[in-house]
């Protein structure tokens, strides 16, 4: 059956991720086609030539309808080596050039980037920081991110599409992957699943914004559609965030009160590169956007309990 004419197109790269995920869900809820790529990641050329495929299947599809190339993919962690950073941009940046040579002058297209808020701002100054922050990334995490918010600009200014570079905060939920060494939130929900202690590598004064994955998705669509009515040829950075900074202790502490049992934490002092004390964001823009990060704290910390608890305890994958 073909597809009602006018219908939207998105493709959401990284859909199997926590982010990905939802925004997936939330665009189908739009009524929105919604096509998604396998891409074996480790392989760096096989993943360009996926993803080249990829951009000749959304050409086809298109047919005049506004589209949305929503890229939700991202193995790296503050922590992650530079070089397979580097691997990571680089098939970023291949698939932006192979969007720019299947493009048309009649296209209606925004191309949105999941970025990170934590690894661009971390030497920023003077939080909380918003859309007028200065990026000022520490590790090369951050420096990734931001060479890749340069290539989405690159392409804006040779074709005059629409962009959105979402600057996101520390997301969590349920499906988040538990092996990787990230996301204090869901590795308290581990613990508590677990028993076992949790070595905590930051001072509890630590503050971050946590933001629960459905509302990101949420929050990325309807952003996605505000940036649709920006002009031909426009780059919009927006902060993504809860705009309800918590302490590393209040989250501790709010977790033991949720799930109704002692955490054990082991404190191992000392921060990591890239680990700042203070990341307090706030948005200046598109307040509607920010109205639907409505998952309080304590609602957040009991579903992504529920989740890792039922996953440790039926014995089931941990990684998503």
């Amino acid at each position: 059956m073909s597809e009602p004419p006018g219908r939207p197109l998105a493709w959401v790269v990284g859909a199997g991720g926590l982010v990905g995920r939802h925004v997936v869900a939330a665009e189908a809820v739009t009524g929105s086609e919604v096509v998604t790529t396998e891409v074996p990641w480790r392989d760096e050329a096989a993943s360009i030539d996926a993803l080249t495929d990829a951009v000749a299947d959304l050409a086809a599809r298109r047919a005049g309808r506004p589209w949305t190339v929503a890229w939700c993919a991202g193995a790296g962690v503050v922590a992650t080596a530079e070089e397979a950073l580097e691997s990571e941009v680089r098939v970023f940046a291949a698939t932006m050039r192979a969007l720019r040579t299947s493009l048309t002058p009649e296209d209606d297209g925004v191309v949105f980037l999941a970025s990170s808020a934590g690894g661009l701002y971390a030497g920023s100054r003077t939080p909380p920081f918003d859309e007028r922050s200065d990026p000022r990334p520490l590790v090369p995490y951050g420096r990734a991110k931001l060479a890749m918010e340069q290539h989405v600009a690159d392409l804006v200014r040779g074709t005059g599409l629409r962009a959105l570079l979402g600057r996101l905060s520390n997301v969590y939920g349920p499906g988040q992957t538990l092996g990787k060494p990230q996301g204090l939130l869901s590795q308290l929900c581990l613990a508590h699943a677990t028993g076992r202690p949790l070595p905590v590598f930051v001072s509890m004064d630590t503050i971050r914004d946590y933001l629960y994955a459905p509302d990101a998705g949420r929050m990325v669509v309807r952003a996605v559609d505000l940036a649709r009515l920006e002009p031909p040829g426009t780059v919009v950075a927006k902060v993504l965030a809860s705009g309800a900074p918590v302490t590393v202790g209040h989250l501790v502490a709010e977790a033991r009160r949720v799930f109704h049992r002692p955490l054990r934490t082991i404190p191992v002092g000392g921060r990591g590169a890239g680990q700042v004390l203070d990341l307090r964001l706030s948005s200046t823009l598109w307040p509607e956007v920010d109205a639907l990060a409505s998952t309080t704290l304590p609602a957040g910390l009991s579903r992504t309990g529920a989740d890792v608890l039922a996953r440790v305890t039926s014995g089931g994958p941990l990684d998503g």
